[in-house]
């Protein structure tokens, strides 16, 4: 055993190695740490590393050696915490999982943290499993997104959970579709309507559907309820071939106590704080990462790292970033520690998010990394060495609800309300943010996106094609969770299929084109994304209309990009006239309104000329037919 210790130091894990991991910075640690196929001695078989620095001995089980865990024991390489052996005859496909004996002398039967796969819940093991054979055709994409700027380029994602998207009726794995199967239908239908990306909620393992993926066992390994990590390679894979970018949730807050998993990995906190003020969300029922641990932060940023570079992933959304920042975070006065300073913040997590952001930005080849960030911390999108997070986008939790609010009003009560949708244009340019629709907004009865708008049937209807050409034109980037965009009347339910025969009727069909229109809409009109962030993106017509509840404003492109003017109703009554000031002489063409949709479709688009009749502070001005719940949008 000694022999074979000192040939796997020089060949497998050197000093190096170990050198990087327990300083944080070894960002391909899941090439050593994990199972990974070798050949030793003249002789093919598997090797195992794993880091268990609290425990007394290691050993690996499976189906290879009747999970006897005194077959195969592993050997801990000198002060690092690592244990390895070398097991001959193991090839890929088989179960296993780590005996890890504790100071106490009790054994724990462990899955591999750095598994590329794993078992079909209920079932536990982590799977042997070579990621090497699978053959890229996305290249083009991969070097194209290299080379562009997210920040001036259009975003429209579409969330989805690929579990409820659509379900088959087989008996096989509860009827999920398939990696290979949804990556078809997807592809379809994002391109047919128009967004620019797909995020994915609950991809890494999780053993527990309800957690929707944010409790997760098995960081490094695609949930085996869709298929192989080959499938997946082939999911992203076929999405780039269609001109398709591919987010991912990524949950580097917590992690859940299930038996197999992290918690207390080798008997003691290991991956979590020892401290249960700091070590436990009380709220969720789940361990909180230590960041003070270079182990710890050294393999979430490889795991960031290897979704971008193993799975080319074009961007990470983290989950859950305030509860990483604030020490406070969901616990009661005496229940949390103080940082060394005696604040809240939680200074090792904001250097984490420092050196992954980095990270990713160095290595991640144009990949973005998305803050899900609920309060006003601030410099959560800037630079590191600007005292920032260094996140590319953030989240705009405080733009959805206030929308939300604002458009769940009976429309007489609006008016009182005007203020909550003019407020997030006081500071879209203190973050680079996206306007978010997302899945947390259509569960928990909080009602689907169709059931919050007022009125009858079809005011409900009309109501959310105002919403989204709102949100169309508000500064951001933009995110919908599935099936908002044809009125999914339940809420959404990880259990169960969308509801898509609603999108073949005819209120559903119509808000499915009116949506698809203004997707598109977004892509043709470079003013829609390109100045997001700038105040020269940006002017208002008229603010103030909150006795009529209308909104007029422009969003501008860059020099002789065509500027857009929105003009919306936010009421049931008609404005068969209503004026509204323009910025210049000349013609304005509808290209778009809540009535017809997408003009340049049949080629009917209407002109407006410009009148000298001062309005809203403007020289000249034009009237156009405004109706009820009616929205137009204007180039010129």
């Amino acid at each position: 055993m000694e022999d074979l210790t000192k040939d796997l130091e020089t060949g497998f894990i050197t000093e190096l190695d170990r050198y990087l991991y327990n300083n944080g910075r070894h960002y391909e640690i899941y090439e050593k740490l994990g199972a990974h196929p070798k050949t030793y001695n003249g002789k093919q078989g598997m090797y195992f590393a794993v880091w268990a620095p609290h425990a007394s001995q290691v050993g690996v089980v499976g189906d290879f050696n009747g999970w006897n865990p005194d077959l195969n024991p592993m050997v801990p390489l000198a002060d690092s915490g690592i244990w390895e052996v070398f097991v001959p005859e193991v090839g890929p496909g088989q179960l296993y999982k780590y005996s890890v004996t504790t100071s106490s002398g009790k054994i724990l039967f462990k899955a591999d943290p750095y598994a590329f796969y794993a078992e079909f819940r209920p079932q536990t093991a982590s799977i042997t499993y070579d990621l090497s054979a699978y053959t890229w055709k996305d290249q083009a994409w991969v070097k194209e997104r290299e080379k562009q700027d997210p920040l001036s380029g259009p975003v429209s994602i579409y969330e989805v959970h690929l579990g409820s998207w659509k379900r088959k009726n087989r008996e096989d794995k509860e009827g999920f579709y398939t990696y290979k199967e949804a990556a078809h239908e997807l592809a379809e239908y994002i391109k047919d309507m128009g967004y620019t990306h797909i995020e994915l909620l609950g991809i890494a393992e999780h053993p527990y559907d309800g957690s929707w993926g944010y409790q997760v066992t098995g960081y490094y390994a695609p949930t085996s309820r869709y298929g192989t990590p080959d499938e997946f390679m082939y999911f992203v894979d076929t999405m780039h071939q269609n001109g398709i970018g591919v987010i991912l949730d990524w949950v580097p807050a917590h992690f859940p106590k299930d038996a197999h998993g992290l918690s207390e990995f080798d008997g003691e906190a290991c991956y979590e704080y020892a401290d249960p003020r700091k070590g436990e969300h009380p709220d969720w029922g789940t361990k909180v990462f230590d960041y003070s641990k270079y182990e710890v932060c050294n393999f979430l940023i490889a795991n960031a790292l290897y979704w971008v570079e193993k799975y080319h992933v074009d961007g990470l959304r983290v989950d859950a970033v305030a509860s990483m920042l604030y020490l406070d975070y969901g616990r009661d006065q005496g229940d949390w520690v103080k940082n060394c300073g005696g604040g809240n913040e939680n200074l090792e997590a904001i250097e984490f998010f420092k050196h992954l952001n980095s990270m990713v930005k160095k290595r991640g080849k144009g990949a973005v990394v998305i803050a899900e960030e609920s309060t006003a911390w601030p410099k959560v999108t800037d630079q590191p060495e600007n005292s920032g997070l260094g996140f590319t986008f953030k989240w705009n939790m405080g733009w959805m609800h206030d929308f939300l609010e604002y458009m769940k009003l009976d429309p007489y009560f609006r008016k009182y309300n005007h203020h909550k949708m003019t407020f997030g244009l006081t500071y879209f340019t203190s973050e680079k943010y996206i306007l978010v629709l997302s899945h947390d907004e259509v569960v928990h009865l909080k009602g689907s996106m169709i059931n919050k708008m007022p009125g009858l049937l079809e005011d409900k209807f009309s109501n959310l094609k105002l919403g989204y050409t709102f949100m169309l034109g508000h500064p951001g980037k933009k995110l919908l969770f599935m099936g908002q965009d044809f009125g999914q009347f339940h809420e959404w339910d990880e259990k169960d299929s969308l509801d898509w025969y609603l999108a073949r009727e005819p209120l559903g069909e119509n808000l499915l084109d009116y949506v698809r229109d203004l997707l598109h809409l977004y892509r043709k009109y470079p003013a829609l994304y390109d100045n997001d962030y700038v105040w020269k993106g940006f002017s208002w017509i008229n603010a103030n209309d909150n006795e009529h509840s209308i909104f007029s404003f422009i969003r501008h492109g860059k020099g002789s990009q065509n500027s857009l003017l929105f003009v919306l109703n936010f009421t049931p009554v008609k404005r068969p006239e209503y004026r509204v000031g323009v910025p210049k002489q000349g013609k304005y063409t509808l290209v778009l309104d809540t009535s017809h949709g997408l003009y340049e479709k049949d080629k009917t688009a209407l002109v407006y000329k410009s009148e000298k009749t001062p309005w809203d502070g403007q020289d000249n001005s034009i009237a156009y037919p405004l109706p009820a719940y009616g929205a137009a949008i204007f180039c010129f």
